[in-house]
């Protein structure tokens, strides 16, 4: 049995979730519904599966026994995304692992899945883990509380390393405000705030402590926690600190205000992964797994299909099954094309565009260096999910990013992509739309219906500086932030939003909001 873990732990053989999915797929080809269990070979296959396709680094093995695999294993069990079913021994999917697999959006899936992540678990406390039975909390939860309290408001990796992980052991009222003491205490007086036997108390499970840098094995669980609740879209981190997203404030108060039950049972893999892997859309895990499947080629080809599948449709958005993503998989995978196309379109009939706007999210914060990458996401989606004709026209100069073009309704609109977290529109960006983007593409063949900017956030003066450039100019304007981007993204994939709704929409001369969205569904 391992030292006990006297701090929060997470496993993490990939420090963000994006991959998961990826993982997910490729754990399932070659182990699903087969014994996992002291079974060298299927571990082996595993950790073979991950290297194969580029989710875990080619290179000299540990022990040659699979740990890799097992590692990547572990940390599917931590999401509540497998389990190994008593009865057999079988490695199984939960509601929310087949989920993931069915194409839904994984970031909802995994939101559910890190707001339930608790202490104990099925995970915790496995004799190679073994955290402090002290600890009995939701980690994410409980950050999110801080975060939401005007007293903390912000949270940095170095106060979720020293103070938070170490000391929040429990949700109740006197352990949260004693960790709220102890946090503006460290803002004040930095370690000298710390235990004096800080590092005899929280010391590393494993290993010794490097006293270059005392705190690296807590810093890196801190960032890894702090990856983890930036991958819900909940919260961001903003110079260094982590903050809640201004236009999840109501969300956060609503998950917040309701305290659902600890699971019971974590000594008892089943049922505990079974209660905990129960996806949004369900509320309890019904099926009867009790009958065992005997494995054929046809099985093994659709779990390779659906591997490639969900490595394609991190790339690029597949709002539906097309030529396309059709030649992409079939070439990945091996597969002929008519097999290829009859497994997706059985499978996702809808394509799983949820995949792609995970990574649009991120980057609509990563500033300057990666705004291509941005731009280029937005000309996709206007062509591949909104049926329009959009060009990359940023590259000409004194240009904006995108232009849009829609031939079924017969208007053209120009999109600038600003990856910040609060961005306004300054004086020089102003200019430049006044005097040389609007001008430029009032002279296409269709009229110029609108302006919009894609920014991760807006500042508070955004509208009036949408009705500055609209006044002068005579068009239309908005502004859409990427969650509401991401929200009528996903609810176009269900009820084809029509392109006369979009331009109305795009000239609303304010900033765009969910419940703009939700009406052009009406």
């Amino acid at each position: 049995m391992s030292s006990i873990i006297n701090y929060w732990w997470v496993t993490r053989p990939k420090r963000k979730l994006n991959s998961v999915p990826e993982v997910l797929a490729a754990v399932a080809s070659v182990s699903l519904d087969n014994e996992w269990g002291g079974q060298r070979n299927t571990h082996l296959s595993v950790e073979e599966a991950l290297e194969v396709y580029s989710l875990k680094r080619v290179g000299e093995r540990r022990d040659h026994g699979g740990s890799g695999g097992r590692t990547y294993m572990a940390w599917l069990k931590s999401l509540g995304l497998i389990f190994t079913q008593k009865s057999t021994g079988l490695l199984k999917l939960t509601l929310a692992g087949e989920a993931i697999l069915a194409g839904e959006p994984p970031v909802e899936i995994l939101k559910h899945q890190i707001l339930k992540y608790q202490f104990p678990s099925a995970f915790s406390t496995n004799r190679n883990i073994n955290v402090n039975p002290r600890f009995k909390i939701r980690p994410f939860r409980f950050l999110l509380r801080l975060l939401n309290d005007p007293q903390i408001s912000y949270l940095t990796q170095e106060e979720i390393a020293k103070v938070v992980i170490v000391n929040a052991e429990n949700e109740s009222e006197v352990c949260y405000q004693g960790v709220v003491k102890r946090l503006t205490d460290f803002r004040t007086y930095g370690d000298t705030s710390l235990d004096s036997d800080f590092f005899i108390k929280y010391a590393p499970s494993r290993g010794k402590i490097n006293f270059d840098k005392p705190y690296n094995y807590l810093n890196d669980i801190a960032n890894t926690l702090i990856n983890w609740i930036e991958y819900t879209q909940l919260a961001i981190r903003e110079d260094s600190k982590l903050v809640l997203l201004d236009e999840k404030v109501n969300e956060v108060n609503t998950i917040l205000g309701v305290t659902p039950p600890f699971i019971e049972r974590p000594d008892q893999d089943e049922f505990f992964q079974r209660k905990y892997g129960v996806d949004p859309k369900h509320t309890k895990d019904n099926r009867n797994l009790t009958n065992s499947r005997t494995i054929t080629d046809q099985m093994l080809a659709e779990q390779r299909i659906t591997q490639s599948f969900i490595s394609e449709s991190l790339k690029y958005p597949v709002s539906k099954i097309d030529d396309k993503i059709i030649a992409n998989v079939s070439h990945s995978s091996g597969f002929d094309h008519k097999i290829v196309e009859q497994v997706l379109l059985r499978k996702y009939p809808h394509g799983a565009i949820g995949s792609f706007m995970t990574n649009y999210f991120e980057m609509a914060f990563k500033g300057r260096d990666e705004a291509t990458d941005f731009e280029v996401a937005t000309v996709e989606i206007f062509n591949d999910v909104f049926g329009m004709r959009a060009e990359h026209v940023g590259p000409i100069g004194l240009t904006p990013d995108v232009l849009v073009i829609s031939d079924d309704v017969g208007y053209v609109g120009i999109i600038d992509n600003k990856a910040y977290s609060k961005y306004s529109i300054t004086n020089d960006h102003k200019n430049r739309m006044i005097y040389n983007y609007i001008p430029r593409f009032q002279k296409e063949s269709y009229p110029l219906a609108f302006f919009t900017y894609i920014a991760g956030g807006f500042g508070k003066n955004i509208d009036l500086q949408l009705r500055e450039i609209s006044s002068s100019t005579s068009i239309a304007g908005s502004a859409i932030n990427v969650s509401n981007m991401i929200q009528l993204v996903q609810d176009h994939n269900q009820k084809n939003i029509d392109q006369f709704k979009l331009k109305d929409m795009f000239g609303l001369n304010r900033q765009i909001y969910k419940e703009d969205i939700s009406l052009l569904s009406e």
